[in-house]
């Protein structure tokens, strides 16, 4: 039988943790670089995004206890954090899985979203029986 490439603690962490791939990403290039600071700027411009948007990411990856603002005077950039050992040790699972199988884990976390937004439009959908 073959084994999936997606360990359950793994898969359990990407479909609670991982809202989307450009955040995974961004995620990953921070735990790739853990003494750099890193603003909007600089992230948007390593992912290929907005200013905006990355701003929006970094702050994700703050609220989730992945990243922190650093100290001042840096303290509009932001640094590689998880709020424990046991996160980080997840965090670099899913770095290695992610390298090894990142069409599996973008599938994974894809699927997450269409079944949000598949929930979303059916909440709104008018039924002709109604």
């Amino acid at each position: 039988m073959n084994r999936p490439p997606i360990p359950e603690d793994l898969r359990r962490f990407i479909l609670t943790s991982i809202p989307s791939v450009p955040f995974l990403e961004a995620l990953l290039l921070m735990r790739a670089a853990p003494a750099q600071q890193w603003s909007g700027a600089m992230l948007a411009g390593r992912l290929y995004t907005s200013e905006r948007t990355a701003q929006g990411l970094l702050d994700e990856l703050c609220r989730a206890g992945m990243a922190k603002t650093c100290p001042a005077p840096q303290e509009h950039c932001y640094c590689y954090a998880p709020g424990s050992d046991a996160l980080r040790e997840r965090i670099d699972g899913l770095a290695d899985l992610y390298a090894r199988h990142l069409v599996d884990v973008t599938n994974l976390i894809h699927s997450t979203l269409d079944r949000k937004a598949q929930q979303f439009a059916d909440a709104f959908r008018l039924r002709k029986d109604s």
